[in-house]
């Protein structure tokens, strides 16, 4: 039996096929299939592949491959935390890969993350099939984990944290509401003063609907926003957006050298970030500006 979002060529190799939007498309052969079935909310497949190694793909969507995971885990994580400065509070919405938790606790100046993910069995899964990811990140004593609906969170709860971190799927099925006004307005309510949130803003050529919508719930919402972009291998359609938003000035757009100087006293290792690079990616390809700017 050919598992769902798969399909077998002429020759009989099978190959993961992920569909971004009706007409836009990309495939990972399949060396080996390691896990394919659903949990309680969502399907599961777990595969190698040649180029990009162990690749986990969420209801027909890659979200993490060990070719190139750090990209978007260092980026998500330390772009915010070193533009903040004193972050002590993490809130990550989804992120149940542990990616992002494993990143942020690179910062000792980090007292407490809240990891909020709806569905327990990706945090199992994860554990058990992708320990690189996580690195015992999910045993770190900060972390405080809860299996819970992120918009039913952020619109019950009541505690600020310094940070939030929309760690989410592509914009579509059950994720579709965490790219919302509301949900975004549930999310500024909950951060301290100063805080930061950062999104996941999909893929600019290929969701340029969200990245524009974004842009505009965040200009109600927040009093400074703007987008950083990124390319990872492994998300076919090119540029992906995160999306940045703060009520402090200070946050978005530190002062000369501010950021390399906590950078430098982090005294840590990373394959993509770098001050340079955090400053750059701000620096946005003029058609994506112009879509920003419509």
């Amino acid at each position: 039996m050919i598992p769902k979002y798969c399909f077998k060529d002429d020759e009989g190799q099978l190959w993961f096929k992920e569909s971004l939007t009706p007409s836009v498309g990309n495939s990972l052969r399949v060396d080996e299939l390691i896990y394919a079935e659903d949990s309680d909310l969502q399907h599961l497949i777990l595969f190698d592949n040649e180029t990009h190694g162990r690749v986990l793909a969420i209801d027909g969507l890659v979200q993490v491959s060990m070719s190139d995971e750090f990209i978007y885990h260092e980026m998500v994580t330390h772009v915010p935390l070193l533009a903040h400065g004193s972050a002590r509070s993490v809130l990550i919405v989804g992120g149940g890969d542990g990616g992002a938790m494993r990143e942020i606790q690179r910062h000792p100046g980090v007292e407490r993350i809240v990891l909020a993910e709806i569905d327990e069995d990706v945090i199992t899964f994860s554990r058990k099939w992708l320990p690189e990811v996580s690195n015992g990140s999910f045993d770190d004593s900060r972390v405080e984990i809860k299996i819970v609906d992120g918009v039913d969170y952020m619109k019950t709860g009541d505690e600020l944290f310094d940070l939030i971190i929309i760690d989410s799927s592509d914009p579509v099925g059950p994720s579709a509401v965490l790219f919302t006004e509301e949900f975004y307005a549930s999310c500024h309510g909950r951060l301290a003063e100063g805080g930061i949130l950062v999104t996941q803003s999909g893929l600019a050529s290929v969701h340029s609907d969200v990245v524009e919508n974004t842009s505009e719930y965040f200009s109600r919402i927040f009093k400074h926003h703007g987008f950083y972009a990124i390319t990872v291998p492994t998300f076919s359609g090119g540029v992906m957006t995160l999306g940045f938003a703060t009520d402090d000035e200070s946050r978005i757009a530190p002062a000369a050298g501010v950021v390399e100087e906590r950078f430098a006293a982090l005294d840590i290792d990373t394959r993509y970030y770098s001050p340079a690079v955090h400053r750059g990616a701000f620096a946005l390809p003029r058609s994506l500006e112009a879509l920003l700017k419509r």
